[in-house]
């Protein structure tokens, strides 16, 4: 669980060069209703009603979606399958998950608790606050089942992707995001750009503002009109 302004979100917001609109899904932080693990499709409901409100209310458009984790899986989805998704020119994809079956890796953790009262309970803490959370053996069917090989046949033509994963991911697997560079990286003229980062875990502890940093570099390159598809800031020589 998560909220609008966690991790790198609110610091990139701060620096990034346009306006942007942060918000909790449903049953998370300070959005009403109820979050099950595996409610994807209600995630999608509500990105679609936030671009809506964006839309009727201030007039913008969607040029860009920034997501983290279960946001990235739900941004694509939307672009994939959303007319102003169609239109929109770039998707920052962070920690994002492919196998969606993955999630199984943690169920062993479970299943005590769901033999003994059907569900698995646990406390977790967001914004500063305890939130006690039921998990349910059909919600990690749920998960199991989302469709993120869409984005192979769906995915718009000319959005210009970066992928960033931390090489110590033990949430995500950091080959989900090899996958999704294999699965973005044919396209034109969109490009996809990979950014694999050493020591990182799956939220990027203490290391945000590299995050916001990878980011901007990269828009900055893609408006130069520098992007190409492969691995991100291919040729240049790093630190070491």
């Amino acid at each position: 669980m998560g909220h609008k302004d966690y991790l790198f979100q609110k610091r990139l917001a701060l620096r990034f060069p346009m306006d942007s609109f942060r918000f909790d899904f449903r049953g998370n932080h300070e959005s009403g209703g109820k979050r099950t693990q595996g409610g994807f499709a209600k995630d999608v409901e509500d990105l679609v009603t936030v671009v809506s409100y964006l839309r009727n209310i201030y007039g913008y458009e969607i040029d860009v979606v920034v997501g983290h984790s279960r946001g990235s899986v739900v941004g694509m989805y939307w672009l994939c399958t959303s007319e102003e998704g169609q239109r929109a020119h770039a998707m920052i994809n962070v920690s994002g998950r492919y196998r969606m079956h993955r999630i199984y890796d943690i169920a062993e953790t479970y299943k005590e608790q769901w033999a003994a009262k059907g569900y698995y309970e646990r406390t977790v803490t967001v914004a500063r606050q305890a939130v006690v959370e039921r998990i349910y053996p059909q919600d990690l069917e749920e998960f199991s089942q989302w469709n993120t090989a869409i984005v192979w046949d769906k995915f718009p033509n000319q959005i210009d992707v970066l992928t960033m994963h931390g090489l110590v991911d033990k949430t995500v697997p950091t080959y989900d995001a090899v996958i999704y560079s294999r699965a973005l990286g044919a396209r034109t003229p969109g490009t996809h750009s990979l950014h694999l980062i050493e020591e990182a875990d799956h939220n990027f502890t203490n290391r945000q503002d590299e995050v916001v940093d990878c980011i901007l570099e990269w828009w900055d390159a893609l408006n130069q009109g520098r992007l190409k598809t492969g691995i991100l800031m291919t040729g240049v020589r790093g630190k070491l």
